[in-house]
């Protein structure tokens, strides 16, 4: 687990609108992306991924970045959340770069394929002045914490919530049990922002790998030591387990 994204949470922002002024990403750092990514833990190593950053020009509907960051999977059982969750140590590693970023569900990409691989998600990405980053996390709108965690609260509880979810949806809940924790994915009857009806689904299972691996930067950074579970995430039900830890 790389603890040196730690301190990224807090940082980190969605530019849902990039600023007029952007830098330039140089062609080193782009390399640099590129090596950072083959050092990301997944969560499913047997599943294929594949990374591309093209300019944005390349993309249908950009929000004024500068690239795309284009993610690519074989379909296995939970290969979205496992996007999801090698997605995220992205987003951080980039924010450490002052590169910002925005999760951008609705872009279209040139090809819907790259090596055999179909297309999941892209991350916009842009150069910005650090200034532009979040000051402080905990104005962010976020549910309340009773809402999303069951049982006693672990030291970390008030910092998972704030991981980034589409349409701000936050779709998970925690539960500890005392011995176990169970981390579901959670659909809230009803509520789905923006998002066409028939792509929630998709959306909440790249969200709860997201949140995955949120909180599995937190154990390690609490240096706690849990056995992790992992469940097949196959039906469309309101709640679904996950992940259990089990101490």
């Amino acid at each position: 687990m790389n603890l040196e994204l730690y301190d990224m949470i807090f940082k980190r922002k969605s530019f849902h609108k990039f600023p007029e002024e952007i830098g330039k990403i140089s062609d080193g750092e782009l390399k640099e992306i590129e090596d950072f990514f083959k050092t990301i833990e997944p969560l499913y190593p047997d599943i294929k991924v594949k990374m591309r950053i093209v300019p944005e020009k390349e993309v249908t509907g950009g929000r004024g970045a500068e690239f795309c960051l284009l993610l690519y999977s074989e379909k296995k059982d939970n290969y979205l959340q496992n996007i999801g969750y090698i997605g995220e140590q992205l987003d951080l590693y980039l924010v450490s770069k002052n590169i910002g970023t925005l999760w951008f569900g609705i872009g279209k990409p040139d090809s819907p394929t790259y090596e055999g691989l179909s297309h999941v998600i892209m991350i916009e990405l842009a150069k910005v002045d650090e200034s532009k980053f979040r000051k402080d996390m905990f104005k962010s709108k976020r549910k309340e914490l009773d809402e999303i965690w069951i049982g006693e609260e672990l030291a970390f509880a008030n910092i998972v919530r704030f991981a980034p979810s589409a349409c701000n949806s936050q779709p998970w809940i925690v539960e500890n049990n005392g011995e176990t924790i169970d981390i579901y994915r959670y659909k809230a009857p009803g509520k789905r922002g923006i998002m066409p009806v028939n792509m929630v689904r998709y959306f909440n299972q790249i969200d709860i790998g997201i949140f995955l691996y949120f909180f599995d930067l937190c154990l390690a950074k609490e240096r706690l030591n849990f056995d992790r579970q992992l469940f097949v995430d196959d039906k469309d039900e309101e709640r679904i387990l996950f992940a259990r830890y089990t101490r």
